[in-house]
C-alpha cells in the first residue's frame, strides 16, 4: 500500500526531474566545470592580449582576471538571488524559470562565440549570466518544489535539489577530463554545456502546471490550484491540503508579500532568520570548498601522480553525491535538527584531527594516506548532514508571504560568502597554511550548538505549526512574563 501511495506521485517526481535539470544541476556543473579548462582559457587570454596590445599579459594580471572569471559567478548569482524575491511573485514560479532559461541560453552562446570574437570579456559576461541563472534558478527551484509537495514528502523533495547539485558537480568533473571535453580545441563548447539543460527545461516545463500553493495563496485561484494538485498528485481527496493552504492564507490575509526589510526587522521571524543565516546560508564557511581546494595538495603529498588527480576528484564528487542521496532518505525519518546539528559537530571534530595530522605529516610515511581518508570522512559527513539540510530547511521556516524575501537574504549571505571565500581563500592559505581549517572548525562547532540547543524540529509539521514552535522562541521573554504573573497570582490566592 505504501509503495502504491508513493507511486501515485509520479508526475510530481517528473516535475522534480525537470526542475532539477535546469535548477540546482546548473549550479553543480558551473562550480566544478571551471577547474579543467583553466589552462586553456588562460592561454587564450594571453593570446588575445598579445593581439590587442602587442605585449604578453603579466602573470599577476592573468591570475587576477582568471580568479575574477571564477568568482564572478557568485556575483551574478547574488543578482539572481535578489530578483528571486520579485520575479516569481510577479510572474509566477513557472514563468520566472522560463525567463531564467533564456538567460542561460544567451550565456552559452556568448561562450561558444568568445573564441571567434577573440574576446575574454565575453567569457566574463557569460559567467556572470550563468551566475544569474544559478542564483535565480536555485531559489525558484526550491520554492516551486516546496509549494508542490505534500508535507510527508517535503523534506525528500526539497533535498533532491542537493542531489542535483552533487550530480552536476560529478558531471562537470567527468566531461572536463581530457578524454572528453577538456582539450584545447573543445573549451568554448565545454563552457557552453549549460545551454543544453536550459533548453531541456524550457521545453519540458511548458507541460507542467504552476505551483499549487502559489496559485491558491498568492493568486487566490482556488480552482486552478485544485486542478494543479489533482494533476500532480493524482488524488481526489485534497481536503487536508486545501484546508492547510486556507489556514495559511487567512493568517496572511491582506498582508502584502513582505520586503527584505520586514524580514530583517520583524520580531515574529527573528529566530527563523537566525536559523536561515547561521547554519543554512553560512554553509560556505564550514570549509567544504576549502577541502576541495586543499584536496589536490594532499593528494600530491601522498604521491598521487598528476594525471590521476582528476579521477580522485571525481571520486570526491561521487562520494558527496552518494551521501546526499542517503541523506534524502534519512531526512524525513531522522529529522532536520539531528542530522544537521550532529553533522556540524562531527565535521568540526574531524577537521581538528585533520589539522593536527597535516602538522605532523612528515613524521611518518603513512600519515598522508590517513589525511586522504579524513578528507573523504569530512565529505561524507557534509553530504549526510549540513549539505542536504541547508537546502531543505529554508523551505520549512517561512510562511508564503515571507518566503521570497527570506530566500533573497539566504541567497545574499550564501553568494557573497562564496565570493569572499573564492577571492580570499588563496591568500588565507598562504598566510595560515593548514591552520586555516581552524576558522572552519570554530564555525562548525558554533552552528552545531545553535542547531541542537535552539532550533525546533520541523519534520512532518505544517507551515503553521512550525510558525507556532518558533513563536515560543521569538516571544520567549514575554511568555515568561505571562507565566510569572500567573504564578504570582496563584501564590497570593
Amino acid at each position: 500500500l505504501e509503495t502504491r501511495m508513493y507511486l501515485q506521485y509520479w508526475r510530481l517526481y517528473l516535475l522534480t526531474l525537470v526542475l532539477g535539470i535546469g535548477g540546482s544541476f546548473q549550479y553543480g556543473i558551473q562550480v566544478s566545470l571551471i577547474a579543467s579548462p583553466a589552462v586553456h582559457v588562460q592561454s587564450f587570454m594571453n593570446h588575445t592580449w598579445m593581439l590587442r596590445y602587442g605585449a604578453p599579459v603579466d602573470d599577476s594580471t592573468n591570475q587576477l582576471i582568471w580568479s575574477f572569471i571564477v568568482a564572478v559567478l557568485s556575483l551574478g548569482a547574488w543578482a539572481g538571488a535578489i530578483h528571486s524575491g520579485s520575479l516569481p511573485v510577479r510572474y509566477g514560479r513557472k514563468k520566472a524559470l522560463l525567463i531564467n532559461n533564456v538567460v542561460a541560453i544567451v550565456a552559452a552562446l556568448l561562450m561558444v562565440f568568445s573564441r571567434m570574437a577573440r574576446s575574454f570579456e565575453m567569457i566574463l559576461l557569460g559567467r556572470f549570466l550563468y551566475g544569474y541563472n544559478v542564483g535565480l534558478g536555485l531559489s525558484v527551484h526550491l520554492m516551486y518544489l516546496g509549494e508542490s509537495s505534500p508535507k510527508k514528502l517535503r523534506g525528500f523533495m526539497t533535498l533532491t535539489s542537493s542531489i542535483f547539485i552533487g550530480f552536476g558537480k560529478v558531471m562537470g568533473q567527468i566531461i572536463g577530463i581530457n578524454e572528453i571535453m577538456g582539450t584545447e580545441e573543445m573549451w568554448p563548447y565545454l563552457l557552453a554545456v549549460s545551454g543544453i539543460p536550459a533548453i531541456l527545461q524550457f521545453v519540458l516545463l511548458l507541460f507542467f502546471p504552476e505551483a499549487p500553493r502559489y496559485l491558491y495563496i498568492d493568486k487566490g485561484d482556488t480552482e486552478g490550484s485544485q486542478k494543479a494538485l489533482q494533476w500532480l498528485w493524482q488524488e481526489d481527496n485534497l481536503k487536508l491540503e486545501l484546508d492547510d493552504m486556507q489556514k495559511e492564507r487567512q493568517s496572511t490575509q491582506g498582508e502584502k508579500a513582505k520586503t527584505v526589510k520586514d524580514v530583517l526587522t520583524s520580531r515574529c521571524v527573528r529566530w527563523q532568520l537566525l536559523t536561515l543565516a547561521i547554519p543554512c546560508a553560512g554553509v560556505q564557511f564550514c570549509g567544504i570548498n576549502a577541502l576541495y581546494f586543499y584536496a589536490f595538495d594532499i593528494f600530491r603529498e601522498s604521491g598521487v601522480p598528476e594525471d590521476q588527480m582528476h579521477y580522485l576528484a571525481i571520486g570526491i564528487g561521487a562520494t558527496e553525491l552518494i551521501t546526499i542521496t542517503l541523506c534524502s532518505f534519512l531526512i524525513d525519518r531522522a529529522g532536520r535538527k539531528k542530522l544537521m546539528g550532529y553533522g556540524y559537530l562531527l565535521m568540526g571534530v574531524t577537521m581538528c584531527v585533520l589539522t593536527v595530522m597535516l602538522s605532523i605529516k612528515d613524521l611518518n610515511s603513512w600519515i598522508p594516506y590517513v589525511n586522504i581518508g579524513l578528507i573523504f570522512c569530512v565529505i561524507c559527513i557534509y553530504g549526510l548532514g549540513p549539505s542536504g539540510v541547508s537546502m531543505a530547511l529554508p523551505a520549512d521556516l517561512f510562511l508564503q508571504a515571507w518566503r521570497p524575501s527570506a530566500f533573497v537574504i539566504s541567497g545574499t549571505i550564501n553568494w557573497l560568502g562564496m565570493f569572499l571565500v573564492g577571492m580570499l581563500f588563496g591568500y588565507v592559505v598562504e598566510g595560515l597554511g593548514q591552520f586555516c581549517f581552524l576558522i572552519f572548525v570554530a564555525y562548525s562547532i558554533f552552528s552545531s550548538a545553535f542547531m541542537l540547543y535552539f532550533v525546533p524540529e520541523t519534520k512532518g509539521k505544517t507551515m503553521v505549526e512550525i510558525m507556532e514552535d518558533f513563536n515560543k522562541l521569538n516571544y520567549k521573554n514575554r511568555a515568561a512574563d505571562v507565566e510569572k504573573t500567573d504564578v504570582a497570582l496563584a501564590t497570593k490566592l
